[in-house]
């Protein structure tokens, strides 16, 4: 399992940095993991053709290590996903540089 050696809550550029042993840095906008969130209900959302509420404002407020990845706590008070490494590295791999 690849775990990054540095994630950070950039709250002005409202982005998830993670720096990877590689070299590489990876960005993730809040909005971006909010609407991504990998827990039950987010999940039977997206499985019932509609997406998860995910307004643009929407901040990362807390991170908690959870050893295969991080759960994260946002502005809207979702705070129910843990987000493994290797589905942060992808949602990275999507977003603009």
């Amino acid at each position: 399992m690849k775990t990054p050696l540095e994630v950070r809550n950039d709250a002005v550029a409202r982005a998830l940095t993670l720096r990877w042993p590689a070299g590489e840095t990876q960005r993730v906008k809040h909005a971006r993991l909010r609407a991504a969130c990998p827990c039950a209900a987010c999940r039977r959302v997206r499985l019932d053709g509609a997406a998860p509420a995910a307004a643009a404002d929407v901040m990362l407020i807390g991170i908690e290590p959870m050893g295969y990845g991080v759960q994260l706590a946002f502005s809207d008070g979702h705070a129910r996903g843990i987000y493994p490494w290797t589905y942060l590295e992808q949602l990275g791999r999507g977003e603009d540089r």
